[in-house]
């Protein structure tokens, strides 16, 4: 099942890339602008935001590392879901692009049926937490609110969250006080069934303690428990209001 209306920015130096995804795309009912550097990627997203980003990593000007790290920095965009592209088979290109705030990776070369499979997936994530309107889950000296993917804390300070950030966060929000396993982490937050790589999971956690000021040794909010996963030691309970 397509999602009509739903708009994709792609940038890949490929033109045959290119066109086979303009055309695989636009015919299952998605609005496809396709780009061939980072310059036009630039311009192309501030002129009109896009429901989803599919980035490659190797680019003539500049590559797809600095362009999800420039579109995770601007709130207007910061919970675009990213996909990268990447014809490298090196696990630090794919960890690189998830710490950045890439929400998923394609190696090349790839399945256009695999890539849609996957655009599906993360706009279902982004559709399920437009639906919960209005929801605000306070925990800690911490507020987010399930629509705007605001993450505030008691002091006042805003938080941008990644949608990988944002479902990693969830998922312990929707289980406070039980250990999940890295099998279980690594399916949330990546949107499709496969083993995920341990690096990955443990990079994701460590970028939203960051993102949480959990840094004492040992973090104190998301615990690691040894052999068995991670914890959220918090109490969450459901607010209304916009998080503030």
């Amino acid at each position: 099942m397509s999602q009509p209306g739903k708009s994709i920015l792609l940038v890949d130096d490929d033109q045959e890339i290119r066109e086979l995804l303009d055309t695989y795309l636009s015919r299952v009912g998605f609005q496809v602008r396709a780009v061939a550097d980072g310059a036009a990627f630039r311009q192309s997203l501030c002129a009109e935001s896009a429901d989803l980003v599919i980035l490659d990593v190797m680019l003539p000007d500049e590559d797809g590392f600095s362009l999800c790290r420039w579109v995770r920095e601007h709130q207007r965009f910061a919970q675009v879901p990213i996909i990268m592209l990447t014809a490298s088979s090196d696990e630090a290109d794919r960890v690189i692009g998830l710490e950045l705030g890439a929400d998923d990776y394609l190696g090349k070369p790839f399945s256009p049926r695999e890539l849609l499979a996957r655009i599906k997936a993360l706009l279902r994530r982004a559709q399920f937490t437009q639906e919960r309107s209005g929801e605000v889950l306070a925990f800690d000296d911490w507020r987010l609110d399930m629509v705007s993917h605001r993450l505030f804390h008691r002091d006042g300070e805003e938080v941008i969250l990644s949608g990988a950030d944002f479902a990693l966060l969830k998922l312990f929000l929707d289980h406070p006080q039980q250990i999940l396993d890295r099998d279980t982490i690594g399916n949330a937050t990546r949107g499709r069934e496969v083993m995920p790589l341990e690096r990955i999971v443990d990079m994701a956690v460590s970028r939203l303690r960051q993102r949480l000021r959990d840094t004492d040794k040992p973090p104190r909010l998301i615990r690691t428990v040894r052999g068995s996963g991670y914890q959220l030691a918090a109490t969450v309970s459901l607010q209304a209001g916009d998080g503030r």
